[in-house]
């Protein structure tokens, strides 16, 4: 007789579920995103960031060149490739195509939450910029920018959009491992468009920090409303 060793995630995972505690869990990973964002943006109002942001600024500039990102050409190319999946534009395009999927598939709840999602993040970035008013670092930048720096429009927009894409892929699979692999992905690109960001000079980390922490927190509150209001309404 085979024994298995028991799994203590996903008893707590379970656990959390049957006990009704999964929408407390979700609160209090928003809430410490918001609280994360509330601490970085006073450090930063306060300038107690500057060293950190110069230092990690400067380590992706080329030493013998600070002008220029390190690295070939072919790399600052790539970078800028990256950079633009945290585009407005890409990410409306995205957003449309999906929120058209999921209403000839009459899933208008999940249509809602995309909408609700990115059009309520994009608000959010613009607010949060106007308010704190950032200047962008003072290097050549390699890509043309328009808006104040902090927090990072791109970090926060490409975290909203690929983080609630990634949970509507994940919920369309029973196999954990596939949902594990749509989440990932969503990660890895949230990830790398912040980084690009900061590698062509256009952004400061602690702006990308900050845009992960509100993008992240507002995809989970979007979501978890969404699926609220859907299994009230299931009821």
């Amino acid at each position: 007789m085979e024994i298995k060793a028991p799994n203590p995630a996903g008893g707590v995972l379970r656990g959390l579920r049957s006990e009704g505690m999964w929408p407390i869990f979700i609160l209090l990973v928003a809430g410490g995103l918001v609280l994360g964002f509330g601490l970085l943006a006073e450090e930063v109002v306060e300038g107690d960031t500057t060293g950190f942001d110069r230092a990690v600024l400067m380590a992706f500039r080329s030493a013998g060149d600070p002008t220029n990102p390190i690295g070939p050409p072919w790399l600052e190319e790539m970078g800028r490739d990256v950079t633009s999946l945290g585009s407005f534009a890409f990410l409306a395009f995205v957003s449309v195509a999906a929120v058209g999927y999921l209403l000839i598939t009459r899933k208008r709840w999940y249509a809602a939450l995309v909408a609700i999602a990115v059009a309520g993040g994009e608000a959010i970035s613009t607010l949060l910029k106007v308010a704190f008013d950032r200047p962008r670092p003072d290097v050549i930048h390699s890509a043309r920018v328009f808006t104040a720096s902090f927090p990072s429009g791109h970090a926060m927009l490409s975290a909203v959009t690929f983080l609630t894409l990634g949970a509507l892929l994940a919920k369309a699979t029973p196999d954990h491992r596939v949902k594990a692999y749509f989440v990932s992905i969503a990660l890895f690109l949230t990830i790398m468009v912040g980084l690009s960001r900061v590698y062509l000079g256009v952004h400061y980390p602690t702006d990308v920090l900050a845009g992960w922490c509100v993008g992240s927190a507002w995809a989970i509150l979007c979501w978890s409303v969404i699926r609220w209001a859907e299994q009230r309404r299931g009821r």
